[in-house]
């Protein structure tokens, strides 16, 4: 299978899959969603619980990937995020370095006040009426 194939493939598959969760039955009392067909692409039997409130673990489409993923295509399946990718990189390390200022300055905070600045009205803050 080659890449043109298997990104043809997998289209269909993501096709399958939304079918698969706009066709449901949901059931109110049992607070679950059932398959309403056979989707023997996605390995779901029709009846077989797809969705539930409780201690239920639910499909996961990237599963369903690596049991098709042919052996003749590398990296057919992008890694998690957790993982390694853009997304873990742009977290690690885009994401946490230091902002500029367009002159290439850091933008000094305005909450922190020099040690030997004078507090405004004296210490006393806005309101200094005496109540007696």
């Amino acid at each position: 299978m080659e890449r043109v194939e298997w990104k043809a493939f997998v289209d269909e598959l993501r096709t399958v899959w939304k079918r698969l969760w706009q066709d449901r039955i949901d059931d109110k009392v049992r607070a679950e969603g059932i398959a309403r067909e056979d989707y023997s692409s996605l390995f779901v039997d029709r009846g077989t619980v797809i969705m539930a409130t409780r201690d239920f673990k639910p499909l996961d489409f990237v599963e369903v990937l690596e049991r098709h993923k042919p052996s003749e295509v590398p990296n057919a399946i992008p890694p998690h995020p957790a993982i390694g990718g853009w997304g873990k990189f742009v977290r690690d390390s885009v994401s946490k370095q230091k902002r500029f200022t367009m002159r290439g300055r850091p933008v000094p905070s305005k909450s922190k006040r020099k040690g030997n600045q004078q507090h405004k009205k004296g210490g006393r803050g806005w309101l200094h009426v005496r109540m007696e």
